[in-house]
């Protein structure tokens, strides 16, 4: 359809702004967001954290802080892994399979994303890490005394974070990128 031209542009803006920040929470949120319930949780049910109280170490700052800040700068930096491999995956595709000029798709790339699309792709992915932290953690440690209790709260978790993530994309997208 004559629209070659375009598909580095495509994948560039779309990659940027939606797949790469809300792919790439949706997998930590699934791997480590679980596993950072699962933790903390267990914690809660045998009693450590309560010994961590009893020893004057407070929780919060030694449990939760580390994975709000492990959080904030992990994410960001698995969005924009994500990002440079899905352009390079487009590229692959377009150029090698479709054949689609390499300059052609560099250039639509250059063209098409803003500085506003790569802020906004930060922005979320620093947002979307603080979501999963925040909610996992917060999950694991008010979790029920029981290997029950566990499994619940590390799916409510994952599934809290997964849709807040959709959510805050949905406000975050129309407040960033509609202006």
């Amino acid at each position: 359809f004559g629209s070659e031209g375009l598909l580095g542009a495509a994948v560039a803006v779309s990659m940027i702004r939606e797949l790469g920040p809300v792919l790439a929470a949706l997998m930590v949120t699934a791997r480590a967001g679980s596993a950072m319930t699962a933790e903390i949780g267990i914690m809660r049910i045998t009693e450590q954290i309560d010994a961590l109280d009893t020893m004057a170490v407070n929780p919060l700052q030694y449990l939760i802080a580390p994975k709000l800040i492990a959080g904030l700068i992990g994410v960001p930096l698995l969005v924009a892994i994500f990002d440079v491999v899905g352009i390079y995956g487009g590229h692959v595709v377009g150029v090698e399979l479709l054949g689609v000029n390499a300059g052609t798709y560099w250039n639509s790339i250059e063209s098409a994303v803003e500085w506003k699309d790569v802020y906004g792709g930060i922005l979320k992915s620093i947002s979307f890490g603080l979501i999963i932290s925040w909610v996992c953690c917060y999950k694991g440690f008010f979790t029920k005394m029981s290997a029950e209790g566990l499994g619940n709260a590390t799916t409510e978790a994952v599934v809290l974070s997964s849709v807040l993530i959709l959510v805050w994309d949905y406000f975050l997208t129309a407040l960033l990128f509609n202006l």
